[in-house]
This record gives C-alpha cells, sequence and structure tokens, in this order.
C-alpha cells in the first residue's frame, strides 16, 4: 500500500480544509496558504502520489495515477471527516472528483486555474499538453516541464540531486495528465456542494476560459478574479488567495468553517499588494 506523506496544522478541533496541489509541484507549494489558514481552520497538505515525500526513495513510483487512485488517497487522508477543499491546477480536479463522488465529505471546494485536458477545445501547447505527448522517457518530459515553468536559468542553477528527483517525479506528471486528458475527471452533474472557481487577472488565457467554462457547467458556482495574479497565486498571492477564494468556500460551506472563516477575518494582516 502507498504511504502518502502528510502535515495537518492548527487547531484540532478546527473545521478541516485540505490543500491539494498541482502536477510537478508537492505540499511545499501551499504551505504560505496554509500558514495563512491555520489561525482558525484544522489545515492539511500532503504530497500526492510520486511527488515530494510520497515518492520512493529510488526510481520513479510505479503508479497508478488515474484519478480513481487520487480520490481514494485523499479519502484515506480525511479518515471519515468532512472538509473543505481547495485544489491549485491539476489538484482543483482532485478536489471536484472526490466532491462527486463523496458528496457526504465534501461541504465545498475551491479551484484556482484547474485544467480541462479532456475538452477538445483544451489548447496543445501548454507546458501540460507537451509532457502528455512526449516520446521520451518521462523523466525528460519532467525537465521540460520545468524548464518551460521555472526558465532555463533557474533550472540549470537547481542542484544536482535536485533535478534528479524532480525527473523521477515525470512518471507521476505524465501518467496523471494523460489520464486527464483521456477520461473527464469529474461529472458536472454530481458536483452539487458549493464550489468557487478562481483564476488570476495575469494569468493565461486557456486558464480563464476554463474557468469561466466551469461556471457555466455549475451554475450555482461563484467565479472569482485576482487581481494581479499568475498560475502561483497559492504562493505568490497567499492572503489574498485566502480572504478571496479560501474564505469564500468556507462562507458557503455553513458552520463550522463559515465561524472559522469570520474569526480569520477578524484578525488577518493586510491583503498583499
Amino acid at each position: 500500500m502507498d504511504v502518502i506523506w502528510s502535515e495537518e496544522a492548527g487547531p484540532e478541533a478546527g473545521p478541516l480544509v485540505v490543500l491539494i496541489h498541482g502536477s510537478m509541484d508537492r505540499s511545499t507549494g501551499m504551505l504560505r496558504l496554509s500558514r495563512r489558514l491555520d489561525t482558525t481552520f484544522r489545515v492539511l497538505r500532503y504530497d500526492r502520489r510520486g511527488y515530494g515525500k510520497s515518492a520512493p526513495g529510488e526510481g520513479p513510483h510505479a503508479g497508478p495515477f488515474a484519478m480513481g487512485a487520487q480520490v481514494d488517497d485523499l479519502m484515506t487522508l480525511l479518515a471519515g471527516r468532512s472538509a473543505v477543499l481547495v485544489g491549485h491546477s491539476y489538484g482543483g480536479n482532485v478536489a471536484l472528483a472526490a466532491a462527486s463522488r463523496h458528496p457526504e465529505q465534501v461541504a465545498a471546494v475551491a479551484v484556482y486555474e484547474t485544467p480541462l485536458s479532456w475538452e477538445p477545445w483544451w489548447p496543445g501547447t501548454t507546458a501540460g499538453a507537451a509532457a502528455r505527448a512526449t516520446q521520451g522517457d518521462a523523466a525528460e518530459a519532467a525537465e521540460r516541464f520545468m524548464r518551460r515553468l521555472v526558465g532555463d536559468a533557474v533550472w540549470d542553477g537547481l542542484p544536482e540531486r535536485t533535478k534528479a528527483t524532480r525527473r523521477r517525479e515525470g512518471s507521476a506528471m505524465v501518467g496523471e495528465l494523460r489520464d486527464l486528458q483521456a477520461n473527464r475527471a469529474w461529472p458536472a452533474a454530481e458536483v452539487r456542494c458549493p464550489v468557487i472557481l478562481s483564476y488570476g487577472e495575469r494569468g493565461a488565457e486557456h486558464h480563464r476560459q476554463g474557468m469561466q467554462h466551469v461556471h457555466g457547467e455549475l451554475p450555482s458556482s461563484e467565479l472569482v478574479v485576482l487581481a494581479g495574479a499568475r498560475h502561483d497565486a497559492p504562493m505568490s498571492h497567499s492572503e489574498q488567495f485566502a480572504a478571496t477564494v479560501v474564505d469564500a468556500a468556507a462562507m458557503a460551506a455553513g458552520e463550522p468553517w463559515a465561524g472559522a472563516a469570520i474569526s480569520r477575518r477578524s484578525a488577518r494582516p493586510e491583503v498583499e499588494r
């Protein structure tokens, strides 16, 4: 059985919020956001299968990486508890899939710039599309993805050990993204909880279109635009993200999440500019 690394912070009696990272990321990418939330919420972060501390020490993870396995991992961590799920990029699909399959445990969902790779109109020029279409090995695909994400100079300056780790994560990336293209991750008709959809003002056009498309599929959802933000908003605009995306989902979920959001707002710092 796969061991999925996780960490919880915040008051033990606080209502649970789960932060779900995207492809070629790990729970540390959600750490700044977690610290904004864990004053009043119980916050769970975890490394999805094949990434970070949920990857084998040597060699790539064997999978499977299909959405069913992703949701099963999440439900194991919930251990019967109800939660508000917050998903960044690919993690948003995990959150929505969990809401469709386990509605009794998902009080609300918040997603940010979540890819809709199964849609025929989704562009084939994204970093994810390039990774899916790779004819080389997964390690090469991971390096190309990271170079596109952070730039050649940053990648070249990374320690060799870090580069090797990220290359090993290529199997998870390629596996999950190919599955996402081949299979719709969640049926809109089965997502019945409150949903907050969001994208960055400075993000890519296809992410804007994607979130607007989901808003049309889920008429009761709310659409939020983060001023000045790009795709890395949970890290770069963590307080704005907490205030306008996560708190909105908590308020929509009702008690006890709404009370924790109100308490957090009363003591929160100024929103980042």
